[in-house]
């Protein structure tokens, strides 16, 4: 049987440079990373466009024109995201990993594997908007500042990660 050896790169070596993303961001921009915040900026920038008149009667919309100028698709956050998408895609051409395949567990099927997927996607934006922040944004830029916050916050992911995973295990064991 041959074994198909996929490279990735080393954990240690990708949580160095991923503490030194942070670093950097904080350095350059004065703020953390996230990704809550690209994706809130791209809903807001749709909505004016397809419902101006809801956008500008809505409390969401008006709070965020309130405190940000200019067109939300014109963010570093925005930007960021699409970098993290690139990279992303590069790293998959690069290493030949790039496919149409969905990867799960023989025993469920690829659309069991993708609605799962999408619909742990949404709990998780529901709940970076409801915490202020995604998993990169509160619990990593929080705890690189040293934030109670940022700790607290990356307990409550993994504690409830852990708590749900026995249950949903047999989704991709």
């Amino acid at each position: 049987m041959k074994v198909n050896k996929t490279k990735y790169i080393n954990p240690y070596l990708g949580g160095v440079l991923l503490g030194l993303v942070v670093l950097a961001a904080n350095f350059v921009s004065g703020r953390g990373v996230g990704a809550s915040g690209a994706v809130k900026s791209a809903i807001i920038a749709g909505v004016e466009t397809i419902a101006p008149a809801h956008a500008r009667n809505a409390v969401f919309y008006k709070e965020y024109a309130e405190t940000h100028s200019g067109n939300p698709l014109n963010s570093w956050l925005v930007y960021q995201m699409l970098g993290v998408l690139a990279g992303a895609f590069l790293s998959g051409v690069v290493f030949r990993r790039l496919t149409w395949k969905v990867e799960h567990n023989p025993r469920i099927s690829s659309r069991r594997r993708l609605l799962f997927a999408l619909g742990g996607g949404i709990l998780f934006g529901f709940g970076s908007q409801l915490g202020r922040g995604c998993t990169s944004g509160s619990a990593l830029s929080g705890m690189a500042v040293l934030s109670f916050g940022g700790f607290l916050s990356m307990a409550a992911i993994f504690g409830t990660a852990f708590a749900l995973a026995y249950f949903l295990r047999k989704n991709w064991i």
